[in-house]
C-alpha cells in the first residue's frame, strides 16, 4: 500500500471534508440511530460541521490524499458550535429522539477531559475504507499531540473502529446507552 499524503484541510475546502464525513458516517451505529432517514441524513452537514468544524479554523483538521479520510482535532480549548449544532440536528433528527439524544450528549461531556486534544471526527470514504487511512490520519495527528505532551480524547460510535484507536494507545473509560440509542466508548489516550 502506497503511503497517503496528509495535509492541513483549509477553508477552500470545508465542504469537500463534510462530504467525505458524511459518507463516512453513513453506516455508523450511533449517527443512523439519530438520522433514520436517508433523507434527513443527508442534511447532516452542517450539524457536523458544527461539532467540529472548528478544528478547520485552528488548522488542525486533516485530509488523506483527495479527501478520502478525514480528522478533525480540537485544541485544547476549542469548543464545538454548541448553539449552532443544537439548531441543526433539531431540524433534522426526529423529535422523539431528541430527549434521548441531548441525555446522551450531557453524558459525553461528562467525560470529556479538561487540557486534552479531542478527536470529535474522524471518516474515512467507504470506497477507500480498509486501507490503512484512519490509522495513517491518527498518526499525523497523534505527532502534534504527543509534541505537545498532552493527553487525548474521543468518543466511539462505532465498535468496528476501536481497535484502530486501541492500538493508537486510547482505552476505554466507560460506556455511554441510554434507552434505545447505540452505545458510545469515551475513550483517553495519556500524554506519552
Amino acid at each position: 500500500m502506497q503511503i497517503p499524503t496528509i495535509s492541513v484541510v483549509t477553508e477552500p475546502d470545508r465542504e469537500k471534508a463534510l462530504y467525505t464525513i458524511l459518507l463516512g458516517f453513513s453506516t455508523d451505529p450511533f449517527l443512523r440511530w439519530m438520522y433514520p432517514s436517508a433523507g434527513n441524513y443527508m442534511n447532516a452537514c452542517a450539524a457536523f460541521d458544527a461539532f467540529g468544524g472548528k478544528a478547520i479554523d485552528n488548522g488542525s483538521a486533516f485530509v488523506a490524499n483527495d479527501f478520502e479520510g478525514v480528522a478533525f482535532w480540537m485544541p485544547p480549548g476549542a469548543e464545538a458550535d454548541e448553539e449552532r449544532f443544537v439548531e441543526e440536528v433539531e431540524k433534522f433528527v426526529p423529535k422523539e429522539k431528541h430527549e434521548t439524544m441531548f441525555a446522551v450528549l450531557e453524558e459525553m461531556e461528562k467525560y470529556h477531559p479538561e487540557g486534552a486534544w479531542y478527536l470529535p471526527i474522524i471518516a474515512v470514504d467507504p470506497s477507500y475504507q480498509g486501507l490503512g487511512l484512519g490509522s495513517q490520519l491518527m498518526k499525523k495527528a497523534l505527532e502534534k499531540v504527543d509534541s505537545d505532551n498532552l493527553p487525548a480524547y474521543l468518543e466511539s460510535s462505532n465498535p468496528r473502529n476501536m481497535s484502530l484507536y486501541e492500538r493508537c494507545g486510547f482505552v476505554t473509560m466507560g460506556e455511554i446507552q441510554i434507552g434505545d440509542s447505540p452505545v458510545i466508548h469515551p475513550m483517553i489516550r495519556e500524554k506519552q
